[in-house]
């Protein structure tokens, strides 16, 4: 009874993703009748979402079941949303051209970095102490300088701006799939996994200043502006002086914005107000000429639970619980759309292959560094080196801003790059799980890092206890 009770659940869910993928194809077509054009541009953004959020749903599905990360998914079924031309189907060019949808997507990942934010422990990063700090720096030097050796061999004709945005995309990691398998390993009190959470904070504000210093530099030369050490030096204070600010103006101010909140009776205040800070700051960065995530990252990590204790002690959700379905329907329009901006086509030329095969070498070699510089003996330095490996979404937000910056004209990152690192996050993330998962119960085994692993909680740990 059983078995057959499976069968049908399995019937019904291949119904329901036939029926998707018929209705994907559907859609634009149905569409396509006459209206006004106002009604017509909007319908257009109403469709685009309606793909979008389907691909999205079924391509991460299909990749969770696959035991990978759901951003995977959201990414691959973008890529063939934007290749089904390939196959003489035009139905989607729209939704990889419309300002609307790029919008969306670009508000989907500053809530997306204001989320990182939130989940970021400033006091449990101070914590960890020095070997985080000097893999997080040695995880960034290392792939910044391979990814710019690369860009030379590869792109011998590109300008000194492109090599060092596609350095900067490999300084990034996103640590929430090595965690979840950490977790899964029963792993994640141990000091290496601790080492490698630690370095992951420190890491996205490191990386998070060089991508304002190149983008910086970038804008600067694209005004004219001459490039100077002094220029260089300038933008590197500007980018440290706007977090370190942000922290501590933030931290002082934002308990009075949410104690005034607290006193007004109109419903949905918390989450209002926690946008307008998250919104207000990400602003402050694109005028001061910095990415506008900075400024989102910056308002996430400076809030507390505090600053909100009043809302919580009437009952009502954290800013954290609020924010995350906002998340979950904005992002996947990022990385969906990032997706389709991928050209298969481009990758008829051999050389572009080569240089996401190099790209991906260089991103996996440039973390390994990371092991070097655990301070601790005895550790695993090779499972802290792979768990720094994977880039998933912040190195696809990085390229996407290259993406749009533009220099005489022309994109930093042309649309060959682009598709380069795509592959370069996507083999990284693919990697990562079966990788360290070798890599630990190859060194349980052995017996030798048992000493170095703390006493297990007889509490799960979760995700969101330990934060990206």
């Amino acid at each position: 009874m059983s078995y057959l009770h499976c069968l049908q659940n399995k019937a019904v869910r291949y119904l329901l993703i036939s029926s998707a993928l018929v209705c994907l194809c559907a859609l634009p077509a149905l569409a396509s009748g006459k209206v006004s054009t106002g009604e017509a541009e909007f319908g257009k953004v109403l469709l685009a979402l309606i793909v979008i959020l389907i691909a999205a749903k079924l391509g991460g599905d299909v990749f969770v079941r696959l035991g990978q990360p759901a951003v995977l998914g959201e990414l691959v079924f973008g890529i063939i949303i934007g290749n089904v031309y390939l196959l003489h189907f035009h139905g989607f060019e729209f939704i990889k051209h419309d300002e609307s949808v790029r919008i969306l997507s670009e508000i989907g990942v500053t809530l997306l970095l204001f989320q990182v934010g939130l989940e970021s422990d400033l006091k449990k990063m101070m914590k960890v102490g020095a070997s985080s700090l000097v893999v997080a720096t040695l995880g960034v030097i290392a792939p910044f300088a391979l990814g710019w050796l690369v860009a030379t061999l590869f792109l011998p004709e590109s300008s000194i701006y492109v090599r060092a945005f596609i350095g900067a995309t490999l300084c990034a990691t996103s640590v929430g799939i090595t965690a979840r398998v950490m977790l899964d390993l029963g792993w994640i009190q141990s000091t290496e996994a601790r080492i490698i959470l630690g370095a992951a904070v420190i890491d996205d504000v490191e990386g998070l200043v060089i991508l304002a210093v190149v983008s910086g530099i970038i804008t600067a030369a694209s005004g004219g502006a001459a490039l100077s050490a002094g220029a260089i030096i300038f933008i590197v204070i500007k980018a440290i002086v706007f977090l370190v600010s942000a922290l501590i103006i933030g931290r002082w101010i934002s308990p009075w914005i949410f104690q005034f909140a607290s006193r007004m009776k109109v419903a949905d205040l918390l989450l209002t107000t926690a946008l307008g800070l998250c919104f207000g700051f990400a602003y402050l960065a694109t005028v001061i000429g910095l990415a506008p995530i900075v400024g989102a990252f910056a308002a996430g990590i400076m809030l507390e639970e505090i600053h909100w204790r009043r809302f919580a002690e009437r009952g009502e959700h954290s800013i954290l619980e609020l924010v995350k379905p906002l998340v979950g329907f904005l992002a996947p329009v990022f990385f969906v759309l990032m997706g389709a901006s991928v050209d298969l086509a481009t990758f008829a030329n051999v050389s572009i292959l080569g240089f996401a095969a190099a790209l991906t070498a260089a991103a996996i070699l440039g973390k390994q560094v990371c092991g070097l510089g655990v301070l601790q003996k005895g550790l695993n330095r090779l499972s802290i080196g792979i768990g720094m490996i994977p880039r998933g979404e912040v190195g696809l937000i990085f390229a996407a801003i290259g993406s749009q910056l533009k220099i005489g004209g022309h994109p930093v990152i042309e649309p060959a790059t682009f598709s380069a690192v795509v592959i370069m996050v996507v083999v990284t993330t693919m990697i990562t799980p079966p990788a360290l998962k070798w890599s630990v119960v190859r060194s349980l085994r052995s017996g030798g890092e048992q000493s170095n692993r703390v006493e297990q909680s007889n509490k799960p740990a979760s995700l969101a206890d330990i934060g990206e």
